[in-house]
């Protein structure tokens, strides 16, 4: 099942509200999930990390820069669900 953002809001600190297609909303803390480094780098500045777009074909989460974050992996640290399995399965 697709995981997709629609609404996305900056808040104070590193701090974003994100809400799914689901109804699923709530806050993260990108200081706690990304380091600053790399495409990450530049939104070390506020300015950069108020620039927080929404990529509608994808769901996703981006910025200026190219630098972009899974929904999936948003769902699951807003959620506490596990993420999906890309490990293909027996059966049998």
């Amino acid at each position: 099942m697709l995981k997709h953002i629609v609404e996305v809001r900056p808040l104070d600190g590193y701090r974003l509200y994100l809400r799914f297609e689901d109804g699923v909303e709530g806050v993260i803390d990108l200081a706690e999930l990304v380091r600053f480094e790399g495409v990450f780098t530049p939104l070390k500045r506020r300015a950069k990390f108020l620039a927080v777009q929404l990529n509608r074909e994808f769901g996703a989460i981006c910025w200026p820069n190219g630098a972009d974050l899974d929904p999936y992996v948003l769902y699951s640290e807003i959620t506490g669900a596990p993420l999906p399995s890309t490990t293909p399965t027996a059966t049998g």
